[in-house]
């Protein structure tokens, strides 16, 4: 029998986070092995030959869900003084609401007003996805990726808008079905200046 590792004390678990805490290593073995308990009490017979591998299955995709996507920035002195607005709208992500442990996606534009240094393109999905791949909430995810542009950029300005539609409204309690959810975050200029806070979410809002 494997042995199941206890959960990290209540009081560690019910403050949120405001940046991202390293993650404990998955152990695969105790996750399936909890897995088929759970499968088992939810009355499925773990003897049918299509569900007798679904505990390994549940899990894999939880690994996937839970495992961040860690990556070095790259960053590029801004040599022109490009002063108009970086923006990357659109990018598609999952998560895991950390309160039923189902899934939420959607899309995020993030977007900011370079100072001295710009960023890779391609970081900006990569922060998106480096904070969605953890238990979140929406609200809180959005904050993350302003700030680490924020701090690591130290731009101008950041502002971030994130669309999600959430399983747990659409699947159980109110089942509200079509419902999409809608978070922002401004820092800097983008906060402050409302004509470039009209810009950045005037472009955020146009068709791709």
């Amino acid at each position: 029998m494997t042995a199941v590792l206890p959960l990290p004390p209540l009081d560690e678990r019910s403050e949120p986070a405001r940046a991202p805490r390293p993650l404990r290593e998955i152990d695969v073995d105790a996750a399936e092995y909890g897995a088929r308990i759970l499968v088992d009490a939810l009355g499925l017979d773990l003897s049918d030959a299509a569900l007798v591998d679904t505990p390994r299955r549940l899990v894999g995709a939880y690994v996937e869900l839970l495992t961040p996507r860690e990556f070095t920035p790259t960053t590029f002195p801004n040599d022109e003084g490009y002063d108009e607005l970086v923006l990357a709208k659109s990018i598609p992500f999952t998560s895991v609401c950390e309160h039923h442990l189902l899934p939420f996606s959607g899309t995020a534009s993030v977007g900011y007003l370079p100072g001295e240094r710009i960023l890779g393109l391609s970081k900006l999905a990569r922060v998106v996805h480096l904070y969605a791949r953890r238990p979140q909430v929406q609200e809180r995810m959005t904050r993350q990726i302003a700030n680490w542009l924020d701090t690591e950029l130290q731009p101008r300005g950041v502002g971030v808008v994130i669309t999600a539609q959430h399983s747990c409204m659409t699947l159980r309690g109110v089942q509200a079905t079509g419902s999409s959810t809608v978070t922002s975050a401004m820092l800097g200029r983008l906060r402050d200046d409302p004509r470039t806070r009209s810009e950045f979410l005037a472009l955020a809002a146009q068709a791709g």
